[in-house]
């Protein structure tokens, strides 16, 4: 996200021809231990996300913060909560790839113990759950190792969505697609068919690149783009609107309603504008973070005990908003 970028700073073949979509989602209503299990593994028709049925599907939910930073929370208690009192159909794991003292470069043991504890909670809890590979910059050795294995060890299950790269920073639209290209190879390999997100330059709002040049020969892809209301504005929902039009599946992995510093007061005139967008769109969306920093994306108080249950004393205005937001778009009105 560009808050960690400050901190440190598909498509299917032939998608341009913009193939018929299915009808508009409908509001799913949340029954627990029934969603996974009634809307199975996800695939991809034209630019619309759909379950086993072929009926579209939204997901909403949150993203834990780097796993690296607030480790605390990456535990299978505190995803029973969100699924519980959040409402949440999705939950995201950061991997922090540099960041942190315990980030997966200097410490891949520890790193994967915390994503598979995510991973185990969402099954557990009946939700998808996304492997977010948190870089803004290519290390294709480490990633293609790492995928290799939560591929091999998750592709039987229909939970699973993997994110391979967070937030290109620097790296052209060529580059990008040519590291995601290797480690969507490797995935395959294991995982012939569950979701594979893939990034796009400057922290994910040229969504505009992809879609002139998509990545060919994979069913299955979708492509992220990241918002912060306060700051992306609506230039970046019409640049959204143009790689829907032209074919592009789009996927909102990290979202929220502040500056895209992460600070700043909410915008929720904004953020509300976003979520109308979404919704009209049927497009997936997740808010970031489940974490504790004195930031206002920061969900939680310090009060706030790794496993939940969290009373409102211990969100945030953020997380309170959040917790709405997700639990009224999740459930029938």
């Amino acid at each position: 996200m560009l808050t960690c970028a400050l901190l440190a700073a598909l498509l299917l073949p032939g998608a341009a021809q913009a193939p018929a979509q299915p009808t508009a989602p409908k509001k799913l209503t949340l029954a627990a231990g029934q969603f996974v299990h009634q809307h199975g593994r996800l695939h991809v028709v034209g630019t619309q996300l759909v379950d086993q049925r072929g009926q579209p599907l939204v997901l909403r939910g949150v993203s834990l913060g780097w796993h690296s930073l607030w480790p605390r929370f990456y535990n299978e208690a505190a995803v029973q909560w969100l699924r519980q009192d959040f409402g949440c159909n999705v939950v995201r794991a950061a991997m922090g790839i540099e960041v942190g003292e315990r980030n997966y470069k200097q410490d891949p043991a520890f790193s994967k113990a915390k994503i598979n504890a995510v991973v185990r909670g969402a099954i557990k809890a009946d939700m998808y759950v996304l492997i977010d590979w948190h870089s803004h910059n290519i290390n294709l050795p480490e990633a293609k190792e790492f995928f290799a294995e939560m591929s091999k060890k998750y592709a039987k299950y229909p939970n699973v969505i993997y994110e391979v790269f967070n937030e290109p920073d620097q790296e052209s639209w060529p580059e990008v697609k040519a590291y995601s290209e290797e480690v969507i190879k490797v995935i395959r390999a294991n995982d012939p068919s569950n979701i594979i997100l893939v990034g796009c330059p400057h922290w994910d709002q040229d969504i505009n690149l992809p879609a002139a040049d998509p990545i060919k020969g994979y069913k299955n892809l979708m492509y992220t783009m990241h918002f912060y209301a306060a700051t992306h504005s609506k230039w970046l929902r019409d640049r959204t609107d143009a790689a829907l039009q032209s074919g592009l599946p789009v996927f909102i992995s990290e979202s929220a309603g502040m500056e895209a510093s992460g600070d700043g007061p909410l915008n929720l005139v904004a953020w509300q504008e976003y979520l109308d967008w979404l919704e009209a769109k049927g497009l997936s969306w997740i808010v970031w973070s489940v974490s504790d920093k004195d930031e206002t994306c920061s969900m939680l108080q310090k009060s706030a005990s790794s496993t939940g249950p969290w009373q409102d004393a211990d969100l945030k205005e953020s997380g309170l908003k959040t917790r709405e937001y997700v639990k009224r778009y999740n459930t029938n009105k």
